[in-house]
């Protein structure tokens, strides 16, 4: 497994430096204008760091289906599935590089968010705070923002796209086990990927949101979509040991 992990962390080695060079320029971008007092740069780099970083994790889950995708359809995978690993590796190896790349991603634009947003503060006086949580309340009444709010919401939104990432995972490899790389391919697997998918939200949205706090629901949410992600992986694993020929 470590051996098929590290093949898939390099794979997607280039793609993550290009989103580690992207963060510096930014980020010194935005440390020279908090230096020179220049609002208009400090804002325009914030908002461009806030953006790469939601893309980032989302290309990051995008590329991994690609990936398992061109495996499992054209001669590119072949010599990784004629290897002696089962498909409960391979497949194994292919959600813990994306679950890590994830959460990896996940904590640097969280921390670094953080580091940014208190320079800020150490700038300005405390009613840009006041502002922003007013901003907040005003669209939820009951949502308050603190860190330990904000960290818990961003591991249930990272659960919940790896959750998304496993069901598209699992279209791809029913569509391929049935059409075996024909041009239909793609349009049954996202055909599958939105029915199951909406299953899913349904069972998740059954949650009683009531009954929990904000960090308690964010949490289970959380814990839900990573159990989800296992019996898809599982339900995927199997799929592909028996009805899958390169």
């Amino acid at each position: 497994m470590g051996k098929l992990l590290k093949y898939e962390l390099r794979k997607s080695l280039f793609s993550k430096g290009i989103i580690v060079a992207l963060t510096l320029v930014l980020e010194l971008a935005f440390l020279i204008g908090c230096a020179i007092r220049s609002e208009e740069t400090f804002t325009i780099t914030a908002s461009l760091l806030f953006v790469l970083g939601v893309t980032s994790i989302t290309l990051m889950g995008i590329l991994s289906v690609i990936m398992l995708h061109q495996d499992m359809n054209t001669k590119q995978g072949y010599m990784l599935l004629m290897t002696p690993n089962s498909c409960f590796k391979i497949l194994g190896a292919k959600v813990l590089e994306c679950g890590i790349s994830l959460m990896l991603a996940g904590a640097f634009f969280f921390i670094l968010g953080l580091i940014d947003v208190n320079l800020l503060l150490s700038m300005y006086n405390r009613s840009i705070i006041d502002l922003f949580l007013s901003l907040m309340q005003s669209i939820n009444e009951d949502l308050t923002f603190t860190v330990q709010n904000a960290a818990a919401l961003l591991f249930s939104l990272i659960s919940g796209w790896l959750r998304i990432i496993t069901c598209a995972y699992l279209a791809d490899v029913i569509s391929s086990s049935l059409l075996k790389g024909k041009k239909a391919n793609l349009v049954v697997s996202f055909i599958l990927f939105v029915l199951i998918n909406i299953l899913l939200n349904r069972i998740v949205s059954l949650i009683p949101g009531s009954n929990f706090t904000q960090i308690t629901l964010f949490l289970v949410q959380g814990v839900f979509s990573l159990f989800f992600s296992i019996v898809m992986y599982i339900i995927t694993a199997v799929l592909m040991e028996n009805h899958l020929s390169v």
